[in-house]
């Protein structure tokens, strides 16, 4: 579902802010539905989460969006996991050793069975990978240079093979959800079996709400909670009183403003830590050439414009730092290559330098895709009004066709509102994702909204083959300040990671990548 913002009203918070901003406001009309807040309280020995995008599948094929790792992996685990320090551990396989420049020798932990009993086996992971490489626009795809191939050894024993060297394969792996070949397809799945802590006991992609329970035959330590349950409940007011009725027990990507009337409160405690997403305004690159947004000029001078300093001070409250780079600064093997700087009188002179006058975009993005994402919209259509340009504003609610959109299928767009991650902790990855697009992979709509810089993909791919972290992070580094200087964002930042949980639930290691260890929440009375 679409919604479009020409005919709404801004909030009063909203117009409030934007007037510190820019000393002026907008009106327009209209206000979202709210979803009604979760009634009920959870059991002793249930945890209740409420998420504020819907998680429409138990897979990530295709969304792996952040607070859903949580979930997805206490149903589904793969071979290797990221722990909080950004470093990779062991799950599925008890050995994971590059014995050659394109071969892994992997063996399977003994003794670990799906929640159904079924052992696993060699055989699943070749499936897995394969129903992966199968996805059309697969967000984890974008990560794998090339997909590895299975040599099955014996039972427990396998390699990866590639073509060229993939020397953080370890780390990719992580993101390859583990289930039976015989239940596998090329597409999300909504339900079925793991090896993970929980099961599924029920599911519903329509509303969001899923309930997990302890998996009886988990081969690791037991989980502490009899059961999960997961509601979607995308208005955050209703997150925040269903938090402080105790209604639910975590709730995630809260704003400043929540995060505020939170703090302090009896029985909450609100979490912190720095994030691995980067969230940016990323312009459309499928333009043709002789359209303004084909010129990197343009796309700089219209940085120009946006005040993100104002941003993250008065609409996000300090809870996001600035972007001085193409990732973010916490991945190894991240520079700086540079500031987006608030000149609005400069935007507007290097635009007409360039003759570039009445200048239309279409800004989209989906509902939840970071902490305050229409206050921060409003804010950027007035910034961008400001120096002349004028903007229309698109927001997809959960659910909606925005995968289509940002494919270029559907509808055309300017300026996308986006959040990418890194959830192996290295900028090689972030990178591979975001900005080593080409030609073939465009056929599939398997680049970053048509993002297609030769040179830059070659030192990217480079890059990703190097087994030397030294001259991996210099190769990186040169590939950084090539990016920044097509620049690729109207603006970016780098979000910090915030949830908010009541005392009786603790346990909880929040992680850069904003998940946890469910396994590991206990409860008390």
């Amino acid at each position: 579902m679409t919604e479009s913002f020409v005919n709404q009203r801004f909030s009063r918070r909203s117009l409030f802010r934007s007037s510190l901003i820019l000393g002026a406001g907008l009106t327009v009309g209209g206000a979202m539905t709210a979803c009604a807040t979760p009634t009920g309280r959870p059991g002793p020995d249930t945890v209740s989460l409420a998420m504020n995008r819907s998680m429409v599948s138990l897979d990530n094929k295709l969304l792996q969006f952040d607070a859903a790792l949580t979930v997805q992996r206490a149903v589904r685990e793969a071979l290797t996991t990221i722990t909080p320090s950004l470093k990779v551990q062991l799950v599925l396989a008890d050995s994971f050793e590059l014995v050659a420049p394109t071969r892994w020798l992997v063996h399977l932990r003994p003794g670990v069975t799906y929640s159904d009993g079924r052992p696993v086996r060699v055989e699943d992971v070749d499936t897995a990978l394969r129903m992966y490489s199968q996805v059309t626009g697969s967000f984890v795809g974008t990560f794998f240079p090339e997909w590895p191939t299975v040599g099955k050894i014996d039972d427990s024993t396998f390699t990866l093979d590639t073509e060229r060297p993939i020397p953080v394969l370890d780390y990719l792996m992580s993101n390859i959800l583990i289930t039976p070949a015989e239940d596998n397809v090329p597409e999300d799945l909504q339900d079925g079996v793991g090896t993970g802590p929980f099961v599924v006991t029920s599911s519903d992609r329509g509303t969001g709400n899923y309930s997990l329970a302890r998996n009886q035959s988990y081969w690791g330590t037991a989980a502490s909670a009899e059961s999960v349950s997961v509601r979607f409940v995308p208005d955050e007011s209703n997150r925040v009183v269903s938090l402080r009725s105790g209604e639910v027990d975590v709730i995630d990507a809260i704003t400043p403003d929540a995060a505020d009337q939170l703090a302090g409160l009896a029985g909450v405690t609100v979490e912190r830590t720095d994030g691995v997403r980067l969230n940016q305004l990323f312009y459309n690159f499928r333009k043709p050439a002789g359209h303004p947004l084909a010129d990197p000029r343009v796309r700089r001078a219209l940085s120009y414009a946006i005040n993100g300093n104002a941003l993250i001070d008065q609409v996000m409250q300090g809870a996001a730092t600035p972007s001085r780079g193409v990732v973010p600064g916490i991945l190894a093997g991240a520079i700086e290559t540079g500031e987006y700087v608030y000149d609005p009188q400069r935007a507007r002179q290097e635009l007409e330098a360039l003759g570039v006058r009445d200048l239309e975009v279409k800004i989209i993005w989906e509902t939840g895709e970071f902490a305050a994402d229409t206050d921060i919209m409003e804010s950027v259509l007035q910034m961008l009004s400001a120096v002349g340009v004028r903007a229309t504003l698109q927001q997809f609610e959960p659910g909606g066709d925005i995968a289509t959109w940002r494919q270029g299928k559907a509808g055309d767009w300017d300026i996308l509102g986006n959040g990418y991650p890194s959830p192996t902790g290295l900028a090689v990855t972030i990178m591979q994702g975001m900005y080593a697009g080409t030609a073939a992979k465009e056929e599939t709509r398997d680049t970053y909204h048509g993002y297609i810089f030769p040179e830059i993909a070659s030192l990217i791919a480079t890059a990703s083959e190097d087994a030397d972290a030294t001259t991996r992070n210099e190769t990186l580094a040169q590939a950084q300040r090539q990016i920044w200087e097509t620049w690729p964002c109207l603006w970016s930042f780098v979000p910090k990671t915030v949830i908010a949980r009541r005392n009786r639930i603790a346990g909880i290691d929040l992680r850069p990548t904003n998940s946890y260890d469910m396994a590991a929440v206990t409860l008390s009375s």
